[in-house]
């Protein structure tokens, strides 16, 4: 019975490339000197530093700039409230999201019952496993799913057997 899984990954590697070339663009950049805006990578995600919120945006907006250049979708990203710290300076904590939560998930199904398409999904994990009998009704199931844009999910479709 042919099946694939639904997942959301995030390209790693070209989210450090992306982190590097932000670090080195904003050391670079006129409008950052003086500033002390970093962006660092930490175990939940990155954090922005800068003196003041409007320049810890902009280094926000230039890491998401080479994330968009390097193709990772800016849907993985959660960018947090702006936090003051020492001496009136400001950091943002932006948290990435990898894998499908549950009640992502719970969406998903849903939307693939209510297709009437002859297949089923079952919640895997971080994964939906979607399998039928036909590999047309597959194929129009990933056709649905990237249609479906109020998930707010970059999807992959990965693991196709028949």
């Amino acid at each position: 019975m042919p099946s694939f899984d639904v997942v959301s990954k995030v390209d790693w590697p070209e989210l450090g490339n992306a982190l590097n070339q932000a670090q080195k663009e904003i050391s670079q950049r006129f409008d950052f000197k003086g500033t002390d805006a970093e962006i660092e990578r930490n175990e939940t995600g990155v954090v922005v530093n800068a003196t003041s919120d409007d320049r810890v945006r902009a280094a926000i907006s230039v890491f998401q700039e080479k994330l968009i250049r390097r193709k990772v979708s800016l849907k993985h990203l959660t960018i947090g409230k702006p936090q003051k710290g020492p001496k009136g300076s400001s950091r943002i904590q932006i948290e990435i999201k990898e894998g499908i939560e549950t009640d992502k998930a719970r969406e998903i199904v849903k939307l693939i019952k209510d297709s009437k398409l002859k297949v089923q999904a079952a919640i895997q994990e971080q994964a939906v496993r979607v399998s039928g009998k036909k590999r047309d009704d597959l194929q129009a199931v990933i056709q649905l799913l990237r249609g479906a844009e109020n998930l707010g999910l970059d999807l992959q479709f990965n693991n196709f057997r028949d």
